[in-house]
């Protein structure tokens, strides 16, 4: 599968662990409940573009930096709720800054560390390792979408949100070879992460799950 450790492994020829459910720093190997389950997650589907970044600016914000092939497509909502768009907006630069850190073949890369916490901060890590155990970086879009976000009364907020990584890939760093993999129901991945706004105001992720193939995010 595009992105994926196992698949570097298989084409790498090394034995690695499987990840039967891992993307973009997952740290739990349990499937996600469906969106309209999970706790604290709305089941609105409004779409809109991307939040801006300036709905949870701070000066002290890591700059992201990602190699020209490396691009994304957020259709997640504007929702006119500071927090909410606070969340999307934390939680978009999240995603670019595990990418950035695989780029940059450092599995402790600050930028990720920034956004992140607990399990989700150490399954980041693990997954940016395998990375860079085999030399390969992502390439290609990536399309995130169906977002759906609850801010709880203990200060905790959940979101819950769809990825297709259908036109994403592996390259690898030594060869510049791009494994071009066929869609399949493979391609889309549904997560579900818990988040929690720190002394800086921003809101990182403390709990990240994730499973393939999820119905509610196929076409």
């Amino acid at each position: 599968m595009n992105r994926r450790p196992t698949q570097l492994a298989a084409l790498a020829l090394t034995a690695t662990a499987a990840l039967t459910l891992s993307a973009c720093g997952s740290d739990d190997d349990s499937p996600a409940k469906d969106k309209d389950t999970i706790a604290g997650a709305d089941t609105g589907h409004e779409k809109s573009a991307s939040p801006s970044v300036s709905a949870s600016a701070a000066a002290d914000r890591p700059k992201i930096e990602l190699p020209s092939d490396v691009t994304y497509k957020f259709e997640w909502p504007k929702t006119g709720d500071e927090d909410k768009d606070a969340i999307l907006s934390d939680s978009e630069q999240r995603i670019k800054a595990v990418d950035m850190a695989i780029a940059q073949q450092d599995p402790l890369h600050e930028a990720y560390r920034f956004y992140t916490e607990g399990t989700a901060a150490a399954g980041s890590e693990k997954f940016i390792q395998e990375f860079v155990d085999h030399k390969a970086r992502t390439t290609g879009v990536t399309r995130f979408y169906d977002a759906n976000v609850t801010v709880n009364k203990d200060g905790t907020a959940g979101l819950v949100y769809c990825e297709d990584q259908g036109k994403a890939y592996n390259k690898f760093l030594e060869t510049g070879k791009t494994d071009v993999t066929p869609v399949s129901k493979n391609s889309y991945v549904i997560y579900a992460a818990t988040l929690r706004k720190n002394k800086n105001g921003v809101w990182v992720t403390e709990r990240l799950t994730s499973q393939r193939g999820s119905e509610k995010c196929q076409p």
